[in-house]
């Protein structure tokens, strides 16, 4: 699954980015990195770019960038493990 097929609200972890080096090293430098996790917040109309979070990063990312990431989708119905050791 890549970056551009979720849907806002949706949570996933980055798998790897397929990129050419350049663009690559900028997604790196915004917080883009294999076991991340990225939720998307919203997508602007007519298929503009997607507004995303890393962490408590912000960014905008262009659909054609957001292709070259890959995911793998959280099973919403698991706890957040973050969450749950911060109850203990």
């Amino acid at each position: 699954m890549h970056l551009d097929a979720l849907k806002p609200g949706q949570t996933a972890i980055i798998d790897r980015i397929h990129a050419e080096q350049a663009l690559a090293q900028r997604l790196n430098a915004l917080g883009f990195r294999s076991g991340k996790r990225i939720e998307v917040i919203r997508q602007a109309s007519f298929n503009g770019p997607l507004h995303v979070r890393i962490g408590s990063t912000d960014v905008i990312i262009r659909l054609h960038d957001a292709n070259a990431i890959h995911l793998h989708l959280l099973d919403p119905l698991k706890l957040d493990p973050l969450k749950d050791s911060a109850a203990v």
